[in-house]
């Protein structure tokens, strides 16, 4: 659905040039949610705004459901335009309309037909959830409601790709998630490409299938959300991940522990089964655990957990051997004291 190849954005400043985008290409399947994550000043909106050409591209190319963007102007990208809707942060609904109106908006800009606005505005009213509030102001919404117009009114046209720049930033937590929810439904029921920018990675673990991690102007990390949670490789990576699932133990704990400490970690149908209690029963160890959880991921379980073993060292040895064979991955945090 969405070919970017050897993207670059430069900035030109006072001081000289600027790579907001550093030489990107990434591939975003039919019908999948992706994830962009990067702390500010990464590269990530400059990225996105490229995607629809808000911002033309210094160099590099950009194919959206088979058509070069980059190679259009005028009324031909303004057409093509009609195909990517666009969500963000803000909202920026326009205050002396209605939520109806709002939505109208963006039909009546695209030249839609008269008689067929009132069909669709009320399909999308629907649709997001907000048919009671068709003749309310925005300034009588709340965040997650002004949201909710905003994404309708990116839907107008039916598009074939959605971009979100931060459209969850300004929400509170049980807000975001209803606003992520709809996006899932939306995603599902009429299988949009939806390209999500955000610094948060809860969002990122709740919604997307893929996922890129960006760092001054460039990719570092790209792949499955599931593997990149399970085995992360770059710095940023891990700092972004561990931002949801942390596992530090106090050094007041560790201090007591006498056994060597170890982190666990089961992907897949194996985080559900019983590995450490098969091993505890098996050999001659006991385990004290420190700290552990189940994550979900696309509905994928992923297993963490940080245990001290106690035993005679080949009894230990020999338990360790065993959960190495069966889970992704064991570390050895600290050997025995």
């Amino acid at each position: 659905m969405i070919e970017i190849r050897n993207l670059t954005k430069i900035y030109k400043t006072k001081r000289g040039t600027v790579k907001g985008v550093d030489d990107v290409s990434l591939t975003i399947q039919k019908g999948e949610i992706y994830g962009i994550v990067g702390y500010s000043g990464a590269g990530k909106s400059s990225l996105l705004r490229c995607i629809n050409l808000l911002e033309r591209p210094s160099s590099g190319t950009i194919m959206v459901d088979g058509t070069d963007l980059t190679s259009l102007k005028g009324e031909n990208l303004r057409l093509a335009r009609l195909k990517i809707g666009m969500i963000f942060q803000h909202f920026y609904l326009i205050s002396q309309k209605t939520v109806y109106e709002n939505i109208a908006f963006s039909l009546k800009a695209a030249s839609c037909p008269k008689e067929q606005i009132k069909q669709r505005v009320e399909e999308l009213l629907e649709t997001v959830g907000l048919t009671d509030k068709r003749d309310v102001y925005p300034a009588q919404l709340s965040g997650g409601q002004k949201q909710r117009v905003g994404i309708a009114r990116a839907l107008a046209n039916n598009p074939k790709v959605l971009l979100c720049d931060e459209a969850t930033s300004a929400l509170d937590p049980t807000t975001t998630k209803s606003i992520l929810n709809l996006l899932k439904k939306i995603n599902r029921e009429l299988d949009i490409t939806i390209v999500l920018i955000t610094h948060e990675m809860d969002v990122v673990k709740e919604i997307c299938h893929r996922m890129a991690i960006m760092q001054d102007g460039k990719v570092i990390e790209e792949g499955p959300v599931y593997d990149i949670f399970a085995s992360p490789e770059a710095a940023l990576t891990k700092e972004f991940i561990e931002s949801v699932v942390s596992f530090e133990v106090p050094d007041a704990i560790l201090k007591t522990c006498e056994g060597p400490i170890i982190k666990v970690m089961f992907k897949g149908q194996v985080a559900g089964e019983g590995v450490i209690s098969d091993m505890l029963q098996q050999f001659h160890v006991k385990g004290n655990f420190l700290h552990g959880s189940i994550e979900y991921i696309q509905e994928l379980p992923l297993g963490i957990f940080i245990m001290e073993l106690k035993g005679q060292k080949d009894e230990v040895d020999k338990a360790l051997q065993y959960i190495e064979d069966r889970a992704a991955q064991v570390e050895v945090i600290r050997d025995g004291l």
